[in-house]
């Protein structure tokens, strides 16, 4: 399992092979091994590359999964008297991955430093379990509340535009006149076209927006917003710089919208071994909840 997990992450027996420090012709008789164990052909082999079959991108996820469980078994006994080790496997949404949690992640490693972090950063829906993460970060209202969820500092947003936007547009007075505006969609956010603010006194106002892009990334959306595009509603994180140093100025400032919760979530019948531990408790101090 451990041979096939590596020739799919690397995408050729060659270079599983020098991951492994073995022969590709043991690399081979691995898989070959396998695949007559199962009964089934896990891989394509082509004389220029490997791909994955639909029964081998299944039998892969749970590969992780077992090998996970198998990690942690073996390191219950030395993790209970050293200190954090081994690999996390952590997955991370884009922005907050890319601003946020890189940059926190230097100081864990120094702090744990036979600790290693495979960093995975998707604005997809992972499977904790299937997929073999030992944690994941999440945005947003829970619907699994199977998992073990730890509470971080809330995601706030900012409406933003353009100084070049404002120039030809008035700016906004209320959240209705953005109907008529050119608001920039995130594809991920449900429902969408709809955009929630709340104002004094704990009013609300649901507005139906459209404009000329939608994309499933926030940074594209912000490229995009600082030619003048639209008008944009992302994360304070991303926007900030930008703010700082007049790019993009922030509107309607007696209206915002509901910061979105955020999470640290783990397995709930997975052993929390000291690595993991450690990492929960580091990502919960870094990233408080407010107030705390």
């Amino acid at each position: 399992m451990q041979v096939f997990v590596k020739v799919a992450d690397l995408g050729s027996f060659a270079a599983a092979a020098v991951a492994l420090d073995l022969s590709p012709a043991m690399i081979a008789k691995h898989i070959r091994t396998l695949e007559e164990r199962l009964q089934v052909t896990l891989i394509r082999r082509t004389t220029r590359r490997q791909s994955l079959t639909d029964v081998g991108l299944s039998f892969l996820e749970r590969c992780r999964s077992i090998l996970a469980e198998v990690e942690a078994a073996e390191n219950l006994a030395a993790e209970s008297q050293g200190a954090p080790r081994g690999l996390l496997r952590v997955n991370a949404p884009m922005t907050f991955g890319t601003t946020s949690l890189a940059g926190a992640l230097p100081d864990y490693l120094l702090a744990n430093p036979e600790v290693d972090v495979e960093l995975s950063i998707t604005d997809r829906m992972v499977d904790l379990v299937d997929e073999g993460f030992d944690a994941v970060i999440r945005i947003g209202a829970l619907a699994d509340t199977s998992l073990r969820a730890r509470a971080m500092t809330p995601y706030e947003m900012v409406l933003c535009a353009a100084p070049s936007y404002l120039a030809g547009h008035p700016a906004p007075q209320h959240p209705a006149d953005l109907a008529s505006h050119a608001c920039l969609g995130f594809a991920h956010w449900a429902p969408r076209g709809q955009w929630t603010f709340e104002g004094a006194g704990g009013t609300k106002q649901t507005v139906e927006v459209h404009g000329p892009l939608t994309t499933n990334i926030g940074h594209a959306l912000r490229v995009a917003a600082l030619s003048g595009l639209g008008i944009i509603l992302q994360p304070r994180i991303l926007l900030d710089n930008d703010i700082e140093r007049g790019r993009l100025v922030p509107l309607l400032p007696e209206w915002r919208h509901a910061a979105r919760p955020m999470h640290i979530l783990t397995a709930p019948d997975r052993r929390r071994t000291r690595k993991l531990g450690s990492f929960v408790d580091f990502i919960a101090q870094r990233f408080p909840p407010r107030g705390l």
